[in-house]
């Protein structure tokens, strides 16, 4: 687990939303995150399953955010859960041993200790910098990411308005991943935008 990860923005917009992943798919991301909070059920199930095609074709991972109903019976490689989801525990149980589990550790390497512990694949770390897409306190210090690199065996991902010029002294302080929403879906060419985040890993 290396390198970009994308999540997708809250877009209704199911085929713009699919154009825009696949071209950062082609520029190099290393997995796929499907968020979208306000969708219904109904779309949320059309988008998600397009998406996990669109990931299988490419042989990349395909991870679902909070909703672990829809990663089973998609059969999702993976879901993520945040603070105020269900607990890493309990996600690990409903979904095996085998599937990816991410956990928001948000500041805090206790969080990131106790979701490693209980059985999480990988942890984010953020936010970092001000994000457009998303709202939360922007107090994560970048010397975390050194510090779990240290003491926490799972990769790390980074998340927090990041762009290609913020994301270099998180990668080097050691970070795994970069997570990225507007630096690549907002930008007019997201394959381009895409291959540079990937490009800050092979420096």
């Amino acid at each position: 687990m290396k390198g970009l990860y994308l999540v997708t923005p809250d877009w209704d917009d199911t085929e713009k939303m699919l154009s825009a992943t696949e071209a950062g798919l082609r520029g190099g991301a290393a997995i796929i995150q499907y968020r979208h909070k306000t969708a219904s059920p109904a779309l949320r199930r059309e988008q998600a399953a397009a998406l996990q095609a669109l990931c299988r074709r490419y042989g990349k991972p395909f991870i679902v955010n909070d909703f672990v109903e829809l990663a089973l019976e998609l059969d999702a490689d993976g879901i993520h859960v945040g603070g105020t989801d269900m607990s890493v525990a309990d996600a690990r149980a409903q979904v095996g041993p085998q599937k990816i589990v991410g956990a928001s550790c948000y500041g805090s390497l206790d969080l990131a200790r106790a979701a490693q512990r209980d059985g999480a694949s990988y942890v984010a770390f953020g936010g970092f910098y001000p994000s457009r897409v998303k709202k939360y306190e922007v107090a994560t210090q970048p010397s975390i990411v050194a510090q779990a690199k240290t003491e926490i065996p799972v990769p790390n991902v980074v998340i927090g308005g990041m762009t290609h010029e913020n994301a270099v002294p998180l990668i080097a302080q050691g970070a795994d991943m970069v997570a990225v929403i507007s630096s690549v879906y907002m930008t007019d060419d997201p394959e381009a935008a895409a291959r540079r985040f990937v490009s800050l890993f092979n420096a």
